[in-house]
């Protein structure tokens, strides 16, 4: 039994208890602290569902087609969560998370990946070419989606930043939709790779997997709002701030299963693969989910794209220490622990915030 079948049977027994619970304590109003950390294991292991049925449909559809479904679903927790903070006029939360989602993804995805891998193999080989194109999309995302924004904010009013950020949102989601259709149409066969002639198969058939899908969404849904409610309760109780809770707590949950995902990548010895989810769901975050969320909280309290100076420092080292590690085209289990020393620490200089 591989690590990857252990681990989805680790998450299938969350998600067997998990729900339940979730739905009963809900209903019964059990502590709030507890029902926090029961809906924060039990999104982690829907998320892992609509990993796994999103992948099976990627399979089956094509690259193409598959690589819209995974922009739409593959960071559908992180997403789901943050729209029932902004309803609850939560923005700090949610714009900590966005930050919490690339140092997830960058440094404890990666390092984590690093250190299992490494483990098992010596050193760890991965194309450069492949390496350096996830590296620059992720420079240009960092540097455009939020540098930039944070550079003019101190000059601008409030008026001026909304329409700044809903400029900025609308540029990057038009560039991620671009750079989609470079890498899975017009240059398809330099960047990915055909799934038949791999010999690749979907774990679950077409139907099987809507169903996976659009189920896990759909308690994943709820258990997301049950879980945005208990978090100003919880922060007063253990003496989180909102920060911190964003950048670690909602981060980790709603990035689960990216780094389940390259943590499985890795140990198979795949690092292509783990780079490109690590690299990859970082400027997804950059160039999709922040850019949907500053258009959707229109519906309720404007959210600008306007980081704090700490955010924007860690987002910048995390980014550089990445493309320090990475772009020599191997790894070994000391660049991971150097990585996941580095999130630590950033984590809790935040708890300390």
């Amino acid at each position: 039994m591989t690590m990857e079948e252990n681990m989805n049977k680790v998450f299938f027994i969350f998600m067997i208890i998990g729900v339940p619970l979730s739905i009963i304590g809900s209903i019964f109003n059990w502590n709030y602290i507890f029902m926090f950390f029961i809906y924060c294991v039990t999104l982690i292991s829907l998320a892992n569902y609509i990993r796994r049925s999103t992948e099976s449909l990627s399979v089956v559809v094509g690259p193409t087609a598959g690589g819209l479904l995974n922009a739409t679903f593959g960071n559908a927790a992180e997403i789901i969560i943050s729209f029932f903070a902004l309803s609850k006029g939560l923005n700090t939360i949610v714009i900590s998370s966005i930050t919490g989602a690339v140092l997830v993804n960058l440094l404890f995805a990666s390092g984590i990946s690093m250190i299992v891998g490494g483990i098992r193999f010596k050193k760890q080989k991965f194309s450069v070419f492949k390496t350096r194109h996830n590296t620059s999309l992720l420079m240009f995302a960092i540097i455009v989606t939020f540098v930039l924004p944070f550079i003019f904010a101190k000059r601008l009013d409030d008026k001026d930043m909304q329409v700044l950020s809903t400029s900025f949102a609308i540029v990057m989601l038009t560039i991620y939709l671009l750079a989609l259709l470079f890498k899975l149409v017009t240059h398809k066969g330099i960047f990915t790779g055909n799934a038949e002639e791999n010999g690749e198969e979907p774990e679950w058939g077409k139907k099987k997997a809507i169903v996976v899908l659009g189920l896990a969404t759909i308690v994943l849904a709820y258990i997301s709002e049950k879980l945005v409610g208990t978090i100003e309760p919880v922060g007063a109780a253990l003496g989180w701030s909102h920060v911190f809770i964003g950048i670690i707590v909602v981060a980790i949950v709603g990035s689960a299963a990216e780094y389940v995902s390259a943590i499985a990548m890795a140990y198979n010895n795949r690092m292509d693969v783990m780079v490109e989810i690590s690299i990859g769901s970082t400027v997804q975050t950059a160039m999709f989910v922040a850019p949907i969320l500053v258009l959707f909280s229109y519906l309720y309290d404007f959210l600008p794209l306007v980081f704090n100076t700490a955010e924007m420092i860690a987002m910048i080292l995390a980014a550089l220490m990445t493309v320090t590690v990475v772009n020599d085209g191997d790894s070994n289990w000391f660049e991971g622990v150097l990585l996941v020393g580095t999130y630590i620490a950033i984590g809790f200089s935040f708890y300390l915030l």
